[in-house]
């Protein structure tokens, strides 16, 4: 075994003058627990939920640290007892709770799967969030059956390159929204049927015309506000709407006779508090459904840039702005 360091660098939410930043510093190198691996991290994804957090409106669940970061790639070099599936120098990507923005990062085995052949260790930090996100809500919530057509609203974020990707190679026809022409044309690279600008084109009105007037039988969304009343407009007979972010507020005004007469869903979900077991049980599914899927290179991560630590400032920036194609990574 390794000699680890006793510190290391890490990013936790903070204030400079009154405005909350993210802030680096030095923080002992965590020990994993019982079922815990200790991750040298190669590289951390970027999440909406990181500059949340930093505003201070999402904080971590019990026993997670502060450091910000939710998936991380990289080698394991330490565990704790009773871990059964990873070994020293395995290289792997992880979900997690918190912790990722740092050298060294916890992560429970059970949440933790195989960097795929083919895929570079820090692009691997571009798959467990998105895909363990867009699996559990697509699928396991919102239950999108073979044959039916898939809308997925910022088609060129990491969750959409992701969606568009999955679904277009599991055989749906996909559509996207996105804020620009380059974006668009993206969407449809990966795989989307139509991809519409939001800015200057009426989704509902287009993709009632692509589909022949029938709809979409499941959207996922990350807008909210306005958007849920149009998606419930567009859905068909039996259609399903998942949230999984608020971009444009939670509040929404319905009119829920529409749920009645079409039989709609609406659900949602978050990913980060839930349980170790519901967390594995969610990347067995993902390692049995997508990852042959990258490693026979019919989906792929979709990196927008990779950043130095020091500049976590900037990257947040990034994805606040929206300019960003797929993900956004960070590496020690």
């Amino acid at each position: 075994m390794q000699t680890l360091p006793q510190t290391m660098t890490a990013v936790v939410p903070g204030e400079d003058a009154g405005v909350r930043v993210a802030r680096l510093v030095q923080v002992p190198v965590p020990i994993p627990g019982p079922g815990e691996v200790l991750i040298k991290v190669a590289a951390a994804g970027v999440n909406r939920g990181d500059l949340v957090q930093v505003a201070g409106m999402y904080p971590p669940p019990p026993g997670a640290p502060q450091t910000l970061g939710l998936e991380v790639s990289g080698t394991v070099v330490a565990s704790g007892p009773n871990v059964e599936r990873w070994d020293l120098r395995d290289e792997v990507c992880a979900l997690v709770a918190g912790g990722g923005y740092a050298e060294y990062c916890i992560a429970h085995e059970g949440s933790v799967l195989p960097k795929p052949p083919g895929v570079s260790l820090i692009d691997a930090a571009a798959l467990p969030e998105v895909y363990m996100t867009v699996w559990t809500n697509v699928v396991d919530r919102a239950r999108l059956k073979e044959g039916e057509t898939f809308l997925v609203h910022g088609g060129s974020s990491g969750i959409g390159t992701a969606a568009i990707q999955l679904f277009a190679a599991r055989g749906h026809r996909v559509f996207a929204t996105a804020g620009s022409a380059d974006k668009c044309k993206a969407c449809v690279e990966l795989g989307a049927s139509r991809a519409v600008n939001y800015r200057e084109e009426d989704f509902v009105e287009v993709l009632r015309s692509e589909t022949g007037g029938a709809g979409v039988d499941v959207i996922l969304d990350m807008v909210g506000g306005d958007y849920v009343a149009k998606n419930l407009s567009l859905l068909k007979l039996e259609g399903r709407l998942v949230n999984i972010a608020f971009q444009q507020g939670s509040q929404a005004n319905l009119n829920l006779m529409i749920l009645m007469l079409k039989r709609l869903t609406i659900t949602g979900s978050t990913l980060r508090a839930r349980s170790h077991a519901e967390k594995a049980a969610i990347a067995q599914s993902v390692e049995r459904e997508v990852w042959p899927l990258i490693r026979n290179g019919r989906i792929k991560p979709v990196v927008d840039s990779v950043m130095p630590l020091s500049q976590v400032a900037e990257a947040h920036a990034r994805m606040a702005g929206s300019s960003h194609i797929g993900k956004i990574l960070l590496t020690p």
